[in-house]
């Protein structure tokens, strides 16, 4: 990365703009140059090179990636949204040895024992900052060689089911996924990349700021994602490229039709995780073409969408990818379908995706544990769930942590979501389960509605009586309507929140009576409280 960023040291073609101003090539490396130099007055060489980054998507961001790649340094992305001794045990457990920030963010450090010096923690807005990179201003670029294998980003993990790990990203990873993406968005100096998603994630690292720096292109910032700015943000900039991860296009497509939806100047969207309808949706409203892939931050095994595949497959992957089962490590058995579309062998089929193969995975920061659950028998497993048709198409069926036990039978939540999420009006809805007062499981439906629509237990009934491909044991014992979901910075659900929150929500609270649903209160709650007590299986319930 340090290549393509001296490569712009001469380049007068606007490089960075956001609302709060923005810069050219040539300014911008400047700047990187005066920022690496500053981290080089207070580098400490007994420590790890690490420089805790905690803002969101400004210019600075962006200038302090460009200082670390510069001089060798490792940038560590923290996440915004963390707090209190999560938030030192991120700082810490990365050994940081200084924190950029702002005022906005300054605050979360207070009371905090994150191991480095106050005269370290540089607040972006402060005259101490603009007075410490005033004194390196005009700093000479500098011209280290920096290995492809030199570590430069750790990348926290969504945490959606645990502590969040930090993924080693090395230049050389970063680049060739650059590479891959440069050549699939065709990105030119003619182009504007415009990011919403978090510069601290791998998906706005690799998927738009790294090939667009790499090909000279404009980087449009927004400081967090919204989707009442989405459409106004691309005209303002000029955008012709977006990035994506977790559920923004059912919250853009969420945003009532206008007229004039389709004057813009965007040709491509790239990212991960959209469901089939919304993907549909957003080209036929929008009329921008979009790619969605799977893949994860450790880049260890990736499924790639090709043209004629099935509704609802995740797409083909190379040989070494497969699907197997976590217990025993042998394949498992195609997915095996009714005339109705309905999964017949749920709990056979469905296993872990696996790369069997070499992968680009290089490892948590200190966390050996971590690295031993992902390399095991030579192979790297992925932590997600998925089923394999006859002819080799892969289907997610959500992470290792969203399996249900229903009577016996085991399956994964992500399927279920895919069919509930049909049902007029819905924009996100997360299925999980919670426990049953015999054994095992019961499921639990999360429906997020769009404005103007409300849950109408007698439709949804008839709904579930519709839906050929759900199985018996899949239908939702519980629903519970939300105006919104815990998220990551990412977009991603944050089920284990919703679990531990079971019905002690009873607002918006339904359980299936019968056929049928009525609304869920204290007494069904003491109720089924009771029930847990009666069989013996209270602990369960914590």
């Amino acid at each position: 990365m340090a290549d393509f960023i001296r490569a712009r040291a001469a380049d007068d073609h606007l490089a960075v703009v956001s609302a709060e101003g923005q810069v050219t090539y040539r300014e911008w490396v400047q700047a990187c140059a005066d920022r690496a130099a500053l981290f080089q007055a207070h580098f400490d060489p007994a420590r790890p090179p690490h420089i805790g980054v905690l803002l969101e998507n400004t210019i600075e961001f962006t200038m302090w990636l460009g200082a670390a790649a510069l001089v060798g340094a490792t940038v560590v992305g923290i996440n915004p949204t963390r707090r209190g001794v999560e938030l030192q045990r991120d700082i810490t457990h990365t050994n940081c040895q200084m924190i950029v920030t702002d005022s906005a963010q300054r605050h979360l450090f207070d009371g905090l024992d994150i191991e480095i010096a106050d005269s370290l923690v540089f607040d972006v807005d402060s005259l101490h900052y603009r007075s410490a990179v005033a004194g390196h201003a005009g700093a000479a670029i500098p011209q280290l060689e920096v290995l492809p294998s030199a570590q430069y980003l750790l990348l926290f993990t969504s945490g959606t089911s645990g502590h969040p790990k930090a993924v080693i990203c090395s230049h050389g990873r970063l680049v060739g996924v650059a590479n891959a993406i440069l050549g699939i968005a065709a990105l030119t100096p003619d182009d504007t990349t415009y990011i919403s998603m978090p510069l601290f994630h791998s998906n706005a690292l690799f998927s738009a700021w790294a090939p667009s720096v790499a090909g000279g292109a404009t980087i449009a910032l927004r400081r967090k994602f919204s989707a009442g700015e989405f459409l106004s943000d691309v005209r303002r900039f000029g955008a012709t490229y977006f990035n994506y991860v977790g559920k923004p296009l059912a919250y853009v497509l969420a945003t009532p039709p206008q007229t004039n939806d389709r004057e813009h100047t965007l040709r491509l969207g790239f990212g991960n995780e959209a469901n089939e309808a919304d993907l549909a949706g957003f080209t036929e409203r929008f009329g921008c073409r979009l790619i969605d892939g799977y893949g994860q931050t450790e880049t260890g095994a990736s499924i790639s969408r090709v043209p004629g595949m099935p509704v609802g497959a995740l797409g083909m992957a190379a040989p070494a990818v497969k699907v197997l089962n976590p217990d025993t490590g042998d394949e498992c058995p195609p997915a095996l379908f009714g005339a109705d579309g309905k999964l017949l062998n749920a709990a056979e089929a469905t296993g872990e995706i696996v790369n069997t193969g070499p992968s680009a995975f290089e490892g948590y920061w200190n966390n050996p544990e971590a690295n031993a659950e992902r390399l095991r028998g030579g192979a790297y497993w992925t932590g997600d769930l998925a089923y394999r048709d006859a002819a080799g198409y892969f289907y997610f069926a959500g992470r290792t942590a969203d399996w249900l036990r229903v009577d016996g039978e085991n399956f994964a939540g992500a399927p279920i979501e895919r069919i509930v999420a049909r049902f007029t009006g819905v924009v996100l809805a997360a299925v999980y389960g919670v426990p049953d007062p015999v054994a095992g499981d019961r499921v639990m439906a999360a429906l997020q509605f769009a404005d103007g629509f409300a849950f109408d237990p007698d439709e949804f009934t008839s709904f579930l009586g519709e839906q050929a491909d759900l199985g018996p044991k899949w239908v939702p014992h519980f629903v519970r309507v939300v105006t919104s979901f815990p998220m990551t910075e990412t977009n991603k659900v944050v089920k284990r929140t919703m679990v531990a929150e079971r019905w002690s929500q009873h607002v918006g609270l339904w359980m299936r009576d019968g056929t049928s649903y009525r609304p869920f209160g204290a007494g069904d709650e003491q109720a089924l409280r009771a029930e847990f007590d009666r069989r013996g299986r209270l602990g369960v319930l914590g």
